[in-house]
């Protein structure tokens, strides 16, 4: 079997390509990713997730999906009901602490019913983002809100509730894009806050959640810490506060290097990120060219980052044995899921 590359991939359509299964088998990527273009109906799904796997010999390689609910959930009716962005949860909350925090345990619980349908195992959720006033709205009802508090209680139950249904949860965008005024699948941002309030603010979901098993970075400059530099790229960035700041010692994963936040080749994009301190390099779009650029600068997953990754695999191995009608049920007594 080929050693695993450092790098996360999506592909083009519903099946692969030709190209595309010669090109995995070579570059054997760690992991794959699925976006809406490549969601048709249910055995489609399952035999596109099974070629993935069989192109790099490995039954345990982990897909990827954005489910968050709201506008951003890539399996729509009648592949999984339409759930409510992570903000209604946060309105809940406020109103009632435990029912917002169970119904956030009950959400994410369903996503795993719905993603381990198709085979699909890690979720980029929970968002640990924590807006202020005047954002992008990039991150928005995304949110579980606008106070540290919620998104914590919040983040963490969404995390057990995937972890509990055995699938892999992507805390993101660590360190924190809740300041960001611009879009990065656009343009990227500098957020000029002071270290005092980023500590305070930004990094303490990311803080207290330290221990899940995964991160994806956020694509963003903090001029107080390197005005140079976005996260995604910056030693400084992932050394002094991801790694260090917070304590995050997980699988940290790069946000989608297709996004115009990167400036650069997507050789020099991926060879910056690993550089950087990032274990993994993640392209989303499935553009093949993109694709052999991120692999001829992607090395071998070995050392901690293989070591992170292998304990990442761990998280999911237990899962419990959950009615998914009573879980549904019991759901639909704080928000009715639209089928």
């Amino acid at each position: 079997m080929t050693e695993s590359k450092s790098m996360i991939l999506g592909c083009a359509g519903k099946s692969l390509t030709r190209d595309e299964i010669r090109f995995y088998r070579n570059e054997c990527p760690w992991g794959f990713i699925l976006f809406a273009r490549n969601i048709g109906e249910t055995e489609q799904i399952r035999d596109l997730v099974a070629a993935m796997r069989d192109c790099v010999g490995r039954a345990d390689a982990p897909v990827f999906i954005d489910q968050e609910g709201g506008r951003v959930q890539r399996l729509r009716p009648p592949l999984a009901p339409n759930y409510p962005a992570a903000g209604a949860l946060g309105a809940l909350w406020r109103d009632d602490h435990d029912a917002g925090t169970r119904a956030a345990w009950l959400m994410a619980r369903l996503h795993a019913f719905d993603l381990l349908r198709y085979g699909i195992t890690a979720d980029c959720l929970p968002v640990l983002d924590v807006p202020i006033e005047g954002a992008s709205d990039v991150i928005g009802a995304r949110a579980y809100g606008k106070e540290p508090r919620a998104v914590i209680e919040l983040g963490r139950a969404a995390a057990e509730g995937l972890m509990a249904g055995g699938v892999l949860p992507v805390m993101k965008h660590i360190p924190g894009h809740g300041r960001a005024f611009a879009d990065t699948h656009f343009e990227l941002p500098t957020v000029d806050a002071l270290i005092g309030d980023l500590q305070r603010h930004d990094f303490a979901p990311f803080r207290e959640l330290n221990h899940l098993p995964m991160a994806m970075t956020a694509h963003v400059v903090y001029s107080a810490i390197d005005p140079k530099n976005p996260a995604t790229t910056s030693g400084k960035v992932i050394e002094k506060i991801i790694r260090g700041e917070i304590g995050f010692d997980g699988l940290l994963m790069s946000d989608d290097t297709s996004m115009k936040a990167l400036s650069g080749d997507f050789p020099s994009k991926a060879a910056a990120i690993l550089a950087a301190g990032c274990d993994l390099v993640l392209h989303c779009n499935g553009v093949f060219e993109e694709m052999a650029g991120i692999a001829s600068r992607t090395t071998g997953l070995e050392g901690k980052s293989f070591d992170r990754a292998e304990r990442a695999l761990t998280y999911i191995r237990n899962r419990d044995v959950a009615d998914e009608t009573e879980i549904r049920a019991e759901f639909a007594s704080y928000f009715n899921a639209v089928a």
